[in-house]
């Protein structure tokens, strides 16, 4: 759509009052998943890259690590027993230099890699996540804005944690660790023997650690979901709650998430802090049995020392990796939650989308028959129809909650009714169904205008001008002249920056903008939402002026009217009920 705003319905002021009273959600239910989710791996290709070259850096470190033991053991060795200085054999030193230098080099370009890596996965969930909510439409994503809002920003931020961090770590214990082991298993299969042994507690530890916090990364997350949910509804509702004098009850219960989600995230903490204390002394005793075993048998003679000194070189790298993926094993499960957050949103099925292209709305006509969509109370709109004939203002009335705003979103193809349909009826009388359309041939020929307008940012020319970038100033002027803009642009210019969704202009001025971009868009169809909500009554004629001047350009209008003086000025008046069900 041209010039058009959101059109997600946004949270009243009602419904911000009754959830403050609403119980909260049982937390999720946990399921069983693997380390590295495979849809991850299968759809984000920074993610499937990150893992792949972890892969390789891991290898490259893991012959590193060994070429280091087996220097060291030959310098300390030549030392001790053949008293042969490390300089006599320079060698030894520059492969020691180079084999340490390596797996600098490799251990620096894996953060590096994996910080990019990171943002670029979360950045393409991020925008896959916005996208999909975007097209499952109003309905679709109906009582979710504040949910999709925290897990596209703080909740999807938990990956980084987990592709940094976790997942490194995962991708090493199946690298070095093995290969360390197979080296020590053939410079000393006793030390072997010992390390395969102890090996196995490391996973048992972490196994108990993720018994004991169970469910706590996902019940974080949700409180944390629930916590944003009622902020951004009481804010939105704070006005009306105030002008009814119950602003004091809300914030208690805004007050006890709170508490619990900082509770939830000490308790976290806590955890963490212990499982990574359990897991050092557990590796610590694993790789002091080791040393002990390879000290008592130099005593008495039953070991080389070359073999002793690499063995003891490479035990604490065996365990290694697994500690530290124990350590970050609270990181694994929160990436892991927000991973499982954002498909499940990304599967829920789209709706069916047309290919035909939409006729020319200058001449077609837009209808509705027998449109009914369920809602939470009932059935709103109710066995719905209207009739949009092109160069005619159309006015829809009806009580509050009686779907008009549901009916306009079917007449758009936001919305799929339930019973009914939408459809299009070209010049030549041909009806084609909107769901047969593709409907971006449609939006492109409706400038739409929903009861709170979505600015984009940027200075006030910018703004206005995004709606017609061929539009010059004097086109800028005239219609700010008609929506009574011009005294905003007067008062404070036309560089005036505005903030996302318009912030830094009032509710009534952001309107008078919001118009200004529907009257200078080259849109046949302008869709007005109650456009005189937040205007005064002596500013109420700006819009009917306007809409008398769309009207008089030969552009279509339907507006969606409780004022009279709307209704008296259109052409057409349709009425929407709905039916409440118990």
């Amino acid at each position: 759509m041209t010039a058009a705003q959101s059109t997600a319905p946004m949270p009243s002021a009602s419904r911000g009052a009754s959830d403050a009273s609403r119980t909260d959600p049982a937390p999720p239910q946990r399921v069983r998943r693997a380390p590295l989710d495979p849809r991850l791996l299968r759809e984000v290709r920074a993610a499937r890259g990150h893992v792949i070259r972890t892969t390789v850096l891991g290898l490259v470190q893991a012959a590193a690590i060994i070429a280091t033991a087996l220097l060291l053991a030959a310098i300390g060795s030549n030392l001790l027993v053949s008293h042969t200085p490390p300089t006599d054999k320079p060698l030894l030193l520059a492969g020691l230099a180079a084999a340490l230098a390596v797996r600098g080099l490799a251990v620096l370009c894996e953060e590096r890699t994996a910080h990019r890596a990171a943002t670029d996965a979360i950045a393409d969930l991020r925008g896959r996540v916005l996208d999909h909510a975007a097209r499952l439409g109003p309905r679709g994503a109906a009582g979710r804005g504040a949910d999709l809002t925290a897990l596209a920003t703080t909740g999807l931020e938990k990956l980084r944690p987990y592709l940094v961090g976790y997942v490194p770590q995962l991708l090493l214990s199946a690298t070095v660790t093995p290969l360390c082991l197979l080296v020590i298993a053939i410079l000393d299969p006793i030390s072997a023997l010992i390390a395969a042994g102890t090996l196995p507690l490391v996973p048992l530890f972490m196994i108990l650690v993720g018994l004991l916090t169970q469910g706590r990364s996902e019940r974080l997350l949700a409180d944390m979901r629930v916590l944003w949910s009622r902020m951004v509804d009481l804010v939105e509702g704070l006005p009306t709650l105030k002008a009814l004098g119950r602003e004091r009850g809300p914030e208690r219960t805004v007050r006890t998430l709170g508490e619990r989600h900082h509770a939830a995230t000490m308790g976290s903490l806590r955890y963490a802090f212990l499982s990574s204390m359990v897991l050092e002394l557990l590796a610590t005793l694993c790789v002091a049995l080791v040393a002990v075993a390879i000290g008592m048998r130099l005593v008495y003679a039953d070991m080389d020392l070359f073999p002793g000194l690499a063995v003891l070189v490479l035990a604490p790298e065996v365990y290694f990796p697994l500690r530290r993926v124990g350590t970050q094993y609270h990181a694994s499960t929160d990436g892991l939650a927000a991973v499982t957050a954002a498909f499940d949103v990304l599967e829920e099925p789209l709706p069916v989308q047309g290919t035909a292209p939409c006729p020319d709305l200058t001449s077609a006509t837009l209808m509705l028959d027998g449109v009914t969509v369920r809602s939470r109370d009932g059935l709103a709109p109710h066995q719905a129809s209207l009739i949009l004939r092109p160069g005619r203002v159309l006015a829809v009335t009806g009580i509050s909650g009686s779907g008009k705003t549901t009916a306009l979103h079917v007449l758009l193809g936001l919305v799929h009714p339930d019973q009914g349909y939408a459809a299009v009826v070209a010049a030549d009388g041909t009806r084609h169904d909107l769901r047969e359309i593709d409907l971006s041939t449609l939006w492109s020929q409706i400038a739409l205008l929903p009861q709170r307008p979505v600015l984009p940012p940027g200075s006030l020319r910018d703004v206005l001008r995004s709606a017609r970038p061929d539009a010059n100033d004097d086109d800028l002027n005239a219609v700010a002249a008609a929506t009574g803009l011009d005294r905003v642009i007067a008062d404070r210019g036309w560089d005036t920056q505005l903030g996302r969704s318009g912030s830094g202009l009032s509710l009534g001025e952001r309107q008078r903008v919001a118009l200004s971009r529907a009257l200078l868009s080259p849109a046949q169809l302008v869709v007005l939402d109650e456009p005189t909500a937040h205007l005064d009554g002596s500013t109420e004629q700006l819009v009917l002026d306007l809409i008398t001047r769309l009207a008089a350009q030969g552009r279509t209008v339907i507006v969606i009217a409780h004022r009279s003086r709307l209704v008296d000025l259109a052409d057409d008046t349709v009425e929407i009920h709905a039916e409440v069900t118990t």
